[in-house]
């Protein structure tokens, strides 16, 4: 796996939009704060523009995205919001230059279609926070910035009776649990053998929930891991007849027959503390009441 250098004072980073729109009002606290930190900023040409619900057209999003990759001045490519439309820009992209010079890629929710792509190719990203959501936790923003200078080291959670203890050593890869049962099938599918799967989720219903993860059984991904994070299952959704499980169980249940730990409400994804984490690194996981993931 090839590690993107960490930045110091004076490098450059990229704001741009791979889904939904954003404002020049919504994006200016994000280049104040990396400004502050000695970074310089580039914002994508197509980022204020609009089509639908989309930050530009597909291929105006694509343009923005295919620069970034390919500037080798650009040490990180920070994605300004999520929503969706990612996935539609992956049959334009070309990822030859971006292999030959890797930069950190940064981002959740939608941006998993990335995570995944890239992660296939061999290279880290950083699943963090976005430029959408700076102002709604600090220790969010101050995760993101301390993984991009090379200084997040562990990450600890607080307690969950559902947890199942064990200590192991492996790949951290994941994200959006929609997205990665969205891409199965397609060349951005996620090989999780032997590695240490981390999902979330939001505005679910709990069947779906339910369909998504026996996807990731049937399909064989949740057998071969070594260890799986939960993160955020946020705003789950019922039906009027209820679906009679709570997300923890729809999850143990999955994996009852599996020997590996668990670690549940880790503090990452649709989340205000949702704290950085490097996709692709070797990783510690211990898991007892409570969980600390180390990057080794």
């Amino acid at each position: 796996m090839i590690l993107p250098s960490y930045l110091k004072k004076g490098d450059t980073v990229a704001i741009i939009a791979t889904a939904r729109k954003v404002s020049q009002e919504e994006i200016q606290p994000a280049v104040t704060f990396f400004e502050s930190y000695g970074l310089s900023v580039l914002l994508g040409k197509n980022l204020f523009e609009s089509s639908n619900q989309y930050a530009g057209t597909d291929l105006q999003r694509a343009e923005d995205l295919q620069w970034a990759l390919n500037d080798k001045n650009i040490k990180a490519i920070i994605i300004a919001r999520g929503g969706y439309g990612t996935v539609r820009l992956m049959e334009y992209v070309d990822f030859t230059e971006f292999k030959k010079h890797p930069k950190w890629v940064v981002g959740y929710s939608d941006v998993t279609v990335l995570h995944s792509a890239i992660h296939n190719i061999g290279v880290a990203t950083l699943h963090a926070t976005m430029p959408l959501n700076f102002s709604k936790n600090q220790s969010a923003t101050r995760s993101l910035i301390k993984a991009l200078l090379g200084k997040l080291t562990d990450i600890e959670t607080e307690e969950n009776y559902s947890n199942i203890e064990g200590t192991v050593k492996g790949q951290l890869v994941g994200g959006n649990l929609s997205l990665l049962y969205a891409l199965s099938g397609t060349p951005f599918d996620i090989d999780t053998k032997d590695k240490i799967l981390f999902i979330e989720d939001l505005d679910e219903y709990l069947y779906h929930l339910d369909r998504m993860i026996m996807q990731l059984k049937l399909s064989g991904k949740l057998s071969c891991l070594k260890g799986l994070i939960v993160g955020g299952m946020t705003d789950m959704k019922d039906n009027a007849i209820p679906f009679g499980k709570f997300p923890e169980e729809i999850i143990l249940d999955a994996v009852k027959d599996y020997n590996y730990p668990v670690c549940f409400d880790f503090p990452a994804g649709h989340i205000d503390k949702n704290l950085a984490m490097y996709f692709g690194r070797e990783v510690e996981l211990t898991v007892n009441d409570t969980a600390t993931l180390k990057f080794v």
